[in-house]
């Protein structure tokens, strides 16, 4: 059955009070690593792996760290 919609309410505004799903953390993740990359300093990777050291990508990020700081 429809829930009923209180009398101060018109209907759909509960559409518009909704709560949009969460991103794909795996999508934000790789996002950040991407802009470190973009950014190509010491600080962005180094950032960007102390806040995910064990995603996979943070040891791409501590080869390209590597290769940056030679």
């Amino acid at each position: 059955m429809a829930k009923a919609i209180a009398s101060d309410e018109k209907p759909g505004a509960a559409a518009k009070n909704t709560m949009p799903p969460a991103r794909d953390p795996k999508l934000a993740v790789e996002e950040e690593y991407q802009l470190a990359r973009r950014r190509n300093t010491v600080e962005a990777l180094e950032l960007f792996i102390a806040r995910h050291p064990d995603d996979p990508l943070a040891a791409k990020a501590r080869t390209d760290l590597r290769r940056l700081s030679r």
